[in-house]
């Protein structure tokens, strides 16, 4: 189950992680809106790691995207986080800049992860917001599409 951790995406992730890790590690403590910004930062990173281990643990089409769209909100922040960071005053923002590289590194990775989430593996979402392209909320599914979940297969991505 933790192969995850062998995955591009999730190394770059981790690679993220390490960045801001030892970005924050530059901010005076004496900065409030800084030290607020510290633990959105890292809270931010921490939030695409366990939501790329929660879809990789599951098999379901709408499971998957859901932790993507978390995953993507998250990345946006970050990324969004530079302009915050100089309006706050941080001396090294320049340092930032590194984390928006490998966050670009990262959303080109996030493409062909999504990409490859099996759209026949789901269950109708009744919100009608992670279903397959073409289904809608009220969907009827049929017993024979929910047969997708074989004993000897381990939750992966295919």
């Amino acid at each position: 189950m933790k192969a995850y951790r062998n995955s591009p995406i999730f190394k770059k992730s981790q690679e993220i992680f390490e960045t801001i890790e030892r970005i924050i590690e530059l901010f005076p403590e004496d900065n409030e809106h800084l030290e607020y910004m510290k633990s959105q930062l890292r809270s931010d990173s921490m939030l695409i790691q366990a939501k790329l281990a929660g879809a990789f643990a599951v098999k379901l089409y709408d499971q998957k995207m859901e932790n993507a769209t978390l995953i993507r909100k998250a990345a946006r922040d970050l990324m969004v986080s530079y302009h915050s960071l100089d309006m706050y005053g941080f001396k090294d923002v320049q340092y930032y800049l590194l984390v928006r590289e490998q966050i670009e590194e990262f959303r080109l990775l996030f493409v062909d992860w999504v990409a490859g989430f099996n759209p026949k593996h789901f269950i109708t979402d009744e919100w009608g917001l992670f279903n397959p392209p073409g289904i809608g909320p009220d969907y009827e599914q049929r017993s024979d599409e929910l047969n997708f979940f074989d004993e000897d297969d381990e939750y992966d991505d295919d």
